[in-house]
């Protein structure tokens, strides 16, 4: 069926589709990656959707339905030695009026900011899974405790939280000043 066509009968029925692509201009930390995003509203297949589970009944807030799609080179030397890519689908229940397929790709891409930024920093820095505190209250008293400890590094402009961590533990005065200077500073 052509797109036109296809694209007619989507807004006879109420529905709309809107896509974005992102390409980044240039190779950063050796890769490079195009992102599209397809975001669709039907409200023949919204209905659908759901129904074929296990309740039979359609998700009640279901606005639209997206495919990001990511390629990704990997570049050494100016040539490309490596290609991915992967398909990965995402539902919302903010409408096309409110989010466009372009202010989507964004809402995602922010998401995977905090996941990198926090969850990955908690997990593989702190080695947060392998904590062995487990009961009463230890487990959110450290959590809290390394939350303290990433807000104190982040505002004190430091990057890359692990070699941070290791000048402080090497020289426990710095770090004392850190922690003195933040609470001087509110």
């Amino acid at each position: 069926m052509p797109a036109r066509r296809l694209r007619q009968e989507l807004e006879a029925r109420g529905g709309q589709l809107s896509w974005y692509l992102q390409a980044e201009p240039k190779a950063r930390h050796g890769r490079r990656e195009v992102r599209a995003i397809w975001a669709l509203t039907d409200p023949e297949l919204n209905a659908y959707v759901g129904s074929s589970g296990t309740h039979g009944s359609a998700w009640p807030h279901l606005a639209q339905l997206m495919l990001v799609e990511r390629h990704r080179l990997t570049i050494r030397r100016g040539r490309v030695v490596d290609r991915e890519s992967e398909q990965i689908p995402f539902i919302t229940s903010a409408g096309p009026e409110r989010f466009d397929a372009r202010a989507l790709l964004g809402m995602i891409r922010g998401h995977w900011r905090i996941e990198n930024h926090l969850h990955w920093v908690r997990d593989v820095v702190f080695d947060e899974d392998r904590c062995q505190v487990r009961g009463g209250a230890g487990p959110e008293v450290l959590a809290g405790l390394r939350n303290v400890v990433l807000r104190l590094l982040r505002q004190a402009g430091t990057a890359a939280i692990a070699p941070a961590l290791r000048t402080y533990a090497a020289r426990p005065r710095d770090a004392i000043a850190l922690v003195v200077s933040a609470r001087a500073s509110r």
